[in-house]
């Protein structure tokens, strides 16, 4: 079987919304490594987009996940609950930051998560407005998209958004937006577009994932906790992307010193099997009434037994000093290249969330062409990258935490190559 002959069959089965990144077609996989079906192998370098934290197929989640299947697949918690459900609960309450009682929720879905938490928030506030940031992504579904900073692909061609929700501009200095700037337009929004006593939650990622690897700036998060506990509003943060690990951290929002009242989470937390959670304050948890949460799938048993069995593997294996490890392995090799390579305007990231951003040489105009031509050779070369960001001109690394060191090695050694390549052909 070859790729070109899957792609054909792809192209006349799939709808054309759903977009792929390349037309490697996978037929197995293992830690940070993927093989096609035509024998070729590839380094991952994208985890799914940061869903195999523990890699592809740990052992320890395969074993868990085995066991489960065992004993049964799916009674719907909510008909017949489950001891592994309760405890995964617990775990997270325990792990999320902020020091008071949590009570958690379990979902499919990164979208489900974020429309739950919204939900909960509206509940608890008896309030509608939500104000989010631009470049954020918070899902597909339409409160989703509405939320969603981002307008091509996510928004284009689905007619009105949901009602209620504002946006602020994210700060980033590289791009002439600074906290001052965005605190400055929240006042104005306050001032001419919502009373703040009608918003039931700022909703933030402390790293934005799509949007271009941008960490929140201190002052901003701290702003934020303050600009909430003045007007009755929740803080919210989505850790789709940044959870479990994935900053150095369990949750990217214990580098920020404060706490969130409701956190998203999904992606890394299921070791690649379908699970997603909100945790938050259990007072404003429990603002619902029986019934209002929940879903079918939600908390499927063979998803929690991953979760569970994730962050057993994330403790053990000491995955968060793994991350500090790895990024700054990164980031030292990135900047070792920028005397050579001009189109590189900035390397950041925590933990191993890490991003370069290109642009025009001895410019501020960003260099999506040159990101592209970077993420495509190297490619060729056997390693599979992510770019995102608002100009399309930011690569993202998000390869499994677990990555060997030697594979981490030859990976880095292909980025390098990639990277010089594409500079040398101006």
């Amino acid at each position: 079987m070859l790729n070109t002959e899957l792609a054909t069959r792809r192209s006349d089965a799939v709808s054309r919304g759903v977009g792929v990144t390349t037309q490697v077609y996978a037929a197995c996989a293992e830690n940070a490594e993927i093989w096609d079906v035509e024998g070729r192998r590839y380094i991952d370098f994208t985890a799914g987009i940061a869903v195999v934290n523990t890699g592809h197929r740990h052992p320890k989640v395969i074993e868990a996940v085995k066991a489960q299947l065992d004993c049964f697949t799916h009674t719907c918690h909510q008909v017949v609950p489950y001891e592994n459900y309760v405890r995964l609960a617990e775990r997270l309450n325990a792990l999320v930051p902020g020091d008071f009682k949590k009570k958690t929720i379990f979902v499919t879905t990164v979208a489900e998560a974020v429309e739950n938490a919204v939900k909960i928030a509206r509940a608890a506030t008896n309030r509608s407005a939500v104000i989010s940031f631009t470049g954020g992504f918070h899902g597909r579904t339409f409160m989703g998209m509405a939320l969603t900073g981002k307008v091509v692909p996510y928004k284009t061609g689905f007619g009105a958004m949901m009602p209620e929700v504002f946006h602020v501009p994210f700060p980033v200095d590289l791009h002439g937006t600074s906290v001052e700037d965005s605190l400055a337009v929240l006042g104005k929004l306050f001032k001419a577009d919502v009373d703040p006593n009608r918003v039931a939650a700022f909703i933030i990622e402390p790293v934005q994932g799509e949007g271009g690897f941008y960490e929140v700036p201190r002052a901003l998060m701290h702003k934020l906790r303050q600009l909430a506990d003045k007007h009755g509003i929740l803080l919210m943060a989505d850790e789709v992307q940044t959870g479990f690990s994935r900053t150095g951290k369990h949750f990217a929002m214990e580098h920020y010193g404060v706490a969130a009242d409701i956190t998203t989470m999904a992606k890394g937390l299921g070791g690649g099997f379908p699970i997603a959670a909100v945790t938050g304050r259990a007072d404003i948890m429990d603002a619902p009434g029986a019934g209002g949460l929940g879903g079918t799938y939600g908390g499927n048993p063979v998803g929690v037994a991953a979760g569970n069995a994730v962050l057993d593997v994330i403790e053990q294996e000491g995955l968060n000093e793994r991350a500090e490890l790895l990024g700054n392995r990164l980031k030292q090799r990135l900047h070792s290249l920028r005397d050579a390579v001009p189109q590189i305007a900035d390397i950041r990231g925590l933990g191993f969330m890490n991003a370069v951003e290109f642009n025009l040489p001895n410019s501020a105009n960003p260099n999506a062409d040159f990101t592209n031509k970077v993420r495509q050779k190297a490619l060729d070369y056997g390693l599979i990258l992510l770019t995102c960001g608002v100009y399309g001109n930011v690569i993202r690394f998000l390869a499994p935490i677990t990555i060997q060191d030697s594979v981490f090695a030859e990976a880095l050694g292909i980025l390098e190559k990639a990277i010089r390549e594409v500079a040398a052909e101006g």
